[in-house]
């Protein structure tokens, strides 16, 4: 089976835990000097993931709906870079520059999580990177 992803650099700490630095072309590459994504055994953490258009490395313009489904497929591809998928996700925190956006958000959320959500977490913020509204980190447990 071909990887999805680049290892950028594979190391193993004196415990024996195998870290693995996660990148694909299919998310919008990092704006600053982190991760998309960090695999440590069976465990996958995100970087927070902001609605950017990966071909473009721009965020999208429009609605809050429109930021939210692209800051979605953005976690959904950088889990799938880790060989996971956000079936696996146990836990999210969401970023969101308005709380009066939220039931707009959380409905587009729920699209990508129909049964059995991860635990969550919900902030607002003062402003995100690159002006962007909406903003998704994860953790994601390959097995349990």
């Amino acid at each position: 089976m071909k990887k999805k992803f680049n290892i950028i650099e594979q190391n193993k700490n004196q415990g024996g835990e195998m870290k693995t630095i996660i990148q694909t072309d299919k998310a919008p590459k990092a704006v600053g000097p982190y991760s998309q994504a960090v695999k440590v055994n069976n465990t996958v953490f995100t970087s927070g993931q902001l609605p950017i258009d990966p071909e473009t490395g721009k965020i999208v313009e429009g609605s809050v709906e429109e930021q939210t489904r692209q800051m979605m497929e953005n976690l959904k591809n950088v889990l799938e870079a880790a060989e996971a998928s956000l079936d696996l996700v146990v836990k999210t925190t969401l970023f969101i520059t308005d709380i009066k956006d939220f039931q707009k958000i959380n409905s587009i959320y729920g699209e990508y999580f129909p049964k059995n959500p991860p635990a969550r977490a919900t902030v607002e913020v003062s402003a995100l990177a690159l002006g962007a509204q909406v903003e998704v980190d994860a953790i994601a447990v390959l097995s349990y």
